[in-house]
């Protein structure tokens, strides 16, 4: 990741001294993801999270000898941070419990992925040729390609990952200290935690041993295409404003950890041989309400998401972008 980050920083700097002049901005707004988990909801409304992106655009300068002052079809780099995550135990709707689709799985997750995207935009001007607090308003449209790394993890244990601090799901919808079957339970809440960090975890049957102890699995690192558009307002000379809502669709299918079986107990077994603690931790933290799958091949294992859709999510967001200028010998628009 800081080899990452260190790129980045080296290639913005290497754009913006060769820019006469170009756009910051600043960007927040929220996240819908759409994946392996959900409960029949048509916009994942209790997925929604925080999102935060920097863009570097209009580096390239304005045509030359055309006497206009904006291109049409421009390039634009932009870098962002967007939080991910869905509980399949939370309400939504009026419905809870064994209402919901997939409350007996029981499977949650949260992300922050990261993200370094270059993308190309065409814009509609009412007038290339006028600054853009003339012009007031334009559309954009854009397209591109992004790298993305996140490790995903989920809140399963009430402090330290011990069995004895582990959540049982009652089919009432309450998350208890004891399990159903026992009878008795106190009713408690997730603590908001994500302690687990489900890469270290054989979660998943296929492709497990490329998850465990490996902080660079291909379930962290990830390319997708950005696609979207946008309004952009020219608030003054420099400032501008923009509302967009971007789609971003991944080439994998593990932002979340689910994509396709559950883990067998053999499987299990051979990741932590000899290793009780670790080998119940491990059944846990892939089935957490025990209902997905008995942990043999069979009908009782049922499929744990589906490996033929890849992932995705949407970032709606509101940006303020101020215009640098070193035209002139002028310096951030100052002699």
């Amino acid at each position: 990741m800081k080899k990452n980050l260190l790129l980045i920083l080296f290639l913005s700097a290497s754009l913006i001294s060769s820019a006469q002049s170009f756009e910051l901005g600043m960007a927040g707004g929220f996240t819908n993801y759409f994946g392996d988990l959900g409960n029949n909801e048509f916009f994942q409304s209790t997925s929604t999270r925080p999102g935060l992106a920097v863009s570097l655009r209009h580096f390239l300068g304005a045509p030359k000898l055309s006497g206009y002052a904006f291109r049409k079809v421009d390039v634009e780099a932009r870098f962002s941070w967007h939080r991910l995550g869905y509980d399949e135990t939370l309400p939504f709707g009026g419905r809870h419990g064994y209402e919901l689709r997939n409350y007996y799985r029981g499977l949650s997750f949260r992300t922050d992925v990261f993200s370094l995207e270059g993308r190309v935009t065409y814009t509609i001007y009412k007038n290339r040729r006028q600054p853009m607090h003339i012009q007031k308003s334009c559309m954009y449209f854009f397209t591109g390609l992004g790298f993305f790394y996140g490790k995903p993890k989920a809140d399963l244990f009430r402090g330290s990952i011990d069995m004895n601090n582990r959540y049982y799901f009652w089919s009432d919808g309450t998350v208890r200290d004891a399990a159903e079957t026992s009878g008795k339970g106190n009713v408690i809440e997730k603590d908001g935690k994500y302690e687990t960090n489900l890469s270290d975890w054989p979660t998943e049957g296929s492709g497990m041993k490329h998850e465990l102890g490996n902080t660079n699995t291909m379930c962290n690192n990830h390319f997708g295409i950005p696609v979207g558009m946008g309004i952009r307002y020219g608030l003054n000379k420099k400032v501008t404003m923009s509302f967009e809502i971007a789609y971003y669709k991944l080439f994998s299918d593990c932002i979340d950890n689910v994509s396709s079986r559950y883990v067998y107990k053999s499987e299990i077994d051979e990741a932590f041989p000899n290793d009780p603690v670790k080998q119940e931790l491990a059944s846990y933290i892939s089935d957490p309400t025990g209902r997905g799958t008995d942990g043999y091949p069979g009908p009782q294992t049922s499929r744990r998401g589906n490996p033929g859709k890849s992932d995705s999510y949407t970032f709606i967001s509101v940006e303020f972008a101020y215009k640098f200028d070193f035209i002139s010998k002028k310096l951030f628009g100052m002699r």
